[in-house]
C-alpha cells in the first residue's frame, strides 16, 4: 500500500514539475520579448500553444500564455528590425486572437485588468496601420483595421460609464471609406449608414451612400439616400447637385430643374449652376432661355469654355436648321433660297465668336474634357470658316488640328 502511494505521489510531482516547466516557458517567451529578441520568444510561446505537443496541456489553456503571446505579436508590428518583421504576415490581428483567447480563458477575470490595457494599446497599433494601408491604397487591410478597431472598441472590457455612450464615429467613418476604395459598396453602405444615425461628416456621408448605390447601378435607393440628406440638409449644394444629376441622367428634366432653381436661388453667382440650366433647357429645346443661362455663366466666369462652346452650338445648330429649310425651296425660286440660306449664315456667323472662345480658354486647360472641348471647337470652326469662306482662319485652324492630332 505504501509503494501504491509513493508511485502516486511520484506522478504528481512529475505532473507539477512539467506544468511549471511549460509554464517557466511562457515566462521565458516575455522575458525574451522584453529583451528584444523576437525570434525566441515567438519559438518559445508558440511551442507552448502546440497541440501535438504533451507539455503544452496546461499552458494551452492558461489565459497568461495568451496574453504574453499577444505581447509578442505586437511587438513584432512595432519593431524595426526586417528579418524579425517576416516572423509574422498579420501580428496586430494574431495579437487580437490571442487577447481574445486569453479572455475567453480568464473565467474569474483575474487578469481583465492588464489585458484591458493591452487592448488600449493595440487599438493605437491598428489604428497605426490603418492610416499607413490607406495611404499605400491597400483598402483591404484598412478596412480589416478599422473593423478590428470597432470589434475592441465593442467589447464588454472596454465599455465603462463613459465609453458606453460614445461612439467613434470617426472610426465608423473611416470604415465606410476603406470599403468604398476597396469597392466592397454592401460594406461601405452599412458604415456610412451608420455615421448618418450619427450626423457625421453631415451631407457628405449621404453623398457617399448614394454613390455606393450607383455604383451598384441602383439609382433608387441612391435617389432615396440623396432625397433624405437633403431633407436634413437643404441648404447644402452638393447634396442637390447630386440630386440634380440623377434626375439628369434619367431624363427626368422637371425634377432636376425644381431642384436646380433652388440651388441658384442659393447661390445664384455660381456659374455652373447657371450652365447647368441651359443644359437642361437645352434638351427640350428651349433656345431662348438656354442662350440666356449660358450666358449668364459667362458673365460670372468670363473663361468657361464648355459654356461658350455650348452656346456657339446653339447658334450652328440653328443654322444647320435653316439650311433645311433653304434647300426645301423649290428649285424655281432662287431668290427665295439665297433669303433662307442668308438666313443661316447669320447664324452661323453668331457661333463663330463664342467657339473662339471656347477654343481659346479649353486649351489652357489640362484634363481631358478640355481638350476634348478644344477639339469639338476647332473641328466646329473649321466648318464654319470653310462654309463662310473665310479661307485665311480656316488654314490656320486647320494646321492647329493636325498639330493636335499628332
Amino acid at each position: 500500500m505504501m509503494m501504491k502511494r509513493t508511485v502516486f505521489l511520484l506522478a504528481l510531482i512529475l505532473s507539477v514539475t512539467v506544468s511549471f516547466a511549460q509554464k517557466g516557458k511562457v515566462s521565458s517567451a516575455q522575458s525574451y520579448k522584453e529583451s528584444g529578441k523576437l525570434d525566441k520568444a515567438l519559438e518559445a510561446i508558440e511551442s507552448t500553444i502546440d497541440p501535438s505537443n504533451d507539455k503544452s496541456e496546461k499552458t494551452l489553456t492558461w489565459p497568461k500564455t495568451w496574453e504574453v503571446r499577444g505581447e509578442i505579436f505586437q511587438a513584432l508590428y512595432q519593431t524595426k528590425d526586417a528579418n524579425y518583421q517576416k516572423l509574422s504576415d498579420a501580428p496586430l490581428t494574431e495579437a487580437l486572437k490571442s487577447y481574445k483567447k486569453a479572455l475567453e480563458l480568464d473565467e474569474k477575470g483575474r487578469n481583465e485588468n492588464s489585458v484591458k490595457i493591452k487592448l488600449t494599446l493595440l487599438i493605437s497599433d491598428i489604428t497605426d496601420q490603418a492610416v499607413k494601408a490607406f495611404g499605400d491604397d491597400n483598402y483591404d487591410l484598412a478596412l480589416q483595421s478599422f473593423k478590428q478597431i470597432l470589434e475592441i472598441q465593442d467589447m464588454p472590457l472596454m465599455q465603462d460609464e463613459e465609453t458606453e455612450q460614445a461612439v467613434d464615429t470617426v472610426i465608423i467613418f473611416n470604415a465606410g471609406l476603406a470599403a468604398y476604395n476597396a469597392e466592397k459598396y454592401d460594406e461601405a453602405i452599412k458604415y456610412y449608414e451608420k455615421a448618418a444615425e450619427y450626423n457625421y461628416n453631415g451631407a457628405r456621408t449621404y453623398e457617399l451612400i448614394s454613390s455606393s448605390y450607383i455604383l451598384q447601378q441602383d439609382t433608387t435607393n441612391a435617389l432615396t439616400a440623396l432625397q433624405t440628406g437633403f431633407e436634413k440638409y437643404p441648404e447644402n449644394s452638393q447634396i442637390m447637385v447630386a440630386l440634380i444629376n440623377i434626375y439628369l441622367n434619367a431624363n427626368k428634366v422637371d425634377e432636376a430643374m425644381k431642384y436646380l432653381e433652388l440651388a441658384i436661388e442659393q447661390d445664384p453667382e455660381n456659374a455652373s449652376f447657371h450652365f447647368a440650366r441651359g443644359s437642361l433647357y437645352d434638351k427640350i429645346d428651349d433656345t431662348e432661355k438656354a442662350t440666356e443661362a449660358y450666358k449668364k455663366a459667362i458673365e460670372i466666369k468670363e473663361d468657361f469654355a464648355d459654356a461658350y462652346y455650348n452656346l456657339g452650338a446653339i447658334y450652328y445648330n440653328l443654322g444647320v436648321k435653316q439650311i433645311e429649310v433653304a434647300n426645301s425651296v423649290p428649285t424655281n425660286q432662287p431668290d427665295k433660297y439665297e433669303e433662307e440660306k442668308n438666313k443661316a449664315d447669320v447664324e452661323f456667323k453668331k457661333a463663330i465668336e463664342p467657339m473662339e472662345k471656347a477654343a481659346e480658354y479649353a486649351a489652357v486647360g489640362t484634363t481631358d474634357a478640355a481638350k476634348q472641348t478644344e477639339l469639338s471647337a476647332l473641328e466646329t470652326l473649321k466648318t464654319l470658316y470653310y462654309r463662310l469662306k473665310m479661307m485665311d482662319k480656316f488654314d490656320v485652324v486647320n494646321s492647329k488640328l493636325e498639330e493636335l492630332k499628332q
